[in-house]
């Protein structure tokens, strides 16, 4: 069902779902102003962040999550980095993917353990 969608399509969800997890650690703390919880959330929802995670988990991941990484990071994409060098885009872009296939294929165990060392520093 699922291969059908292009890498940047999963990349797209999964930017979603890696926002929505980081905001939900974010306002689980103490009680903050939003534009702390906003500030703290994009320390981790960059490019170099998410580059940096994937880093992190590559090797917890299978040979069929792999080669999702590897699709997504292949992928032409017409939109660039604004901040980033073209490097960390791509291996954000893979995170992103990778967290949108664990999420379709509902592996919820490993996409919690990704998104859980991904907030690591």
């Amino acid at each position: 069902m699922f291969d059908d969608l292009s890498p940047l399509a999963l990349a797209f969800l999964g930017d979603a779902i890696h926002t929505a997890y980081v905001r939900e650690v974010v306002i689980s703390g103490q009680k903050e102003k939003l534009n702390t919880y906003n500030n703290k959330a994009k320390s981790f929802c960059n490019a170099l962040s998410q580059a940096k995670a994937l880093d992190k988990v590559f090797d917890l991941l299978d040979d069929e999550e792999k080669d999702i990484v590897r699709k997504a990071r292949n992928t032409k994409n017409k939109h660039g980095a604004k901040n980033f060098d073209e490097e960390t885009y791509k291996k954000a872009t893979s995170f992103e993917a990778l967290i949108g296939f664990l999420y379709l294929t509902k592996k919820n165990e490993k996409l919690a353990k990704i998104l859980q060392k991904s907030m690591e520093i």
